[in-house]
């Protein structure tokens, strides 16, 4: 429940009100307090001035509080992309630093074949409750932005050759079908 939920749920039940009887007091749908303390809906304007009035609370508060709220949505979903940028980057530096280096050897090319399965499939069992095309989406963006860039500014024979297309295809495919791994429980 939001706080704004719980205040109002709180509330009425101290002055022992059923919801009905907010909904008759309020003059606001029944249907909609329900759905105010249920958190699916928050109440504005009107709806959150009569609620106000039938239980004698301040709205200052509340309106304080619903703009913490959406400033604070805001930050955490920047942050999420964010994250999200340094992740896709990170990946897709150490995947190309792998296989397109002058002096990358087979050794380091085999290296990049087992990190373009296991830090994805790692991903896939750390997103479980992710769907595929979400988890491509967040994860693997930068893969497939990586996937065009390299054969415009490489070349496809040559990012082919160097082990990179595959690598990053194999990372894409692990992060769609890796839940397929997953035991189901």
């Amino acid at each position: 429940m939001n706080a704004i939920a719980d205040l109002i749920s709180n509330t009425r039940k101290s002055k022992q009100l059923t919801q009905e009887e907010l909904a008759d007091l309020s003059k606001v749908n029944l249907r909609t307090i329900q759905r105010i303390e249920n958190s699916e809906n928050i109440p504005r304007g009107n709806t959150l001035r009569l609620i106000c009035d039938a239980l004698d609370l301040k709205i200052p508060n509340f309106q304080t509080e619903i703009v913490q709220n959406k400033s604070s949505k805001y930050i955490e979903i920047f942050f999420n992309y964010f994250f999200l940028l340094i992740i896709n980057l990170t990946l897709m530096g150490i995947i190309g630093f792998i296989t397109l280096d002058s002096e990358a050897n087979l050794n380091s090319r085999f290296a990049g074949l087992l990190l373009s399965f296991f830090i994805p499939i790692f991903i896939v069992f750390k997103t479980g409750k992710m769907s595929r095309n979400e988890r491509v989406l967040k994860f693997g963006s930068g893969f497939l932005f990586y996937i065009i860039t390299s054969i415009i500014f490489v070349g496809f024979p040559k990012a082919f050759v160097t082990g990179l297309l595959v690598c990053l295809a194999i990372s894409l495919l692990t992060l769609y079908y890796g839940d397929l791994l997953r035991t189901k429980d």
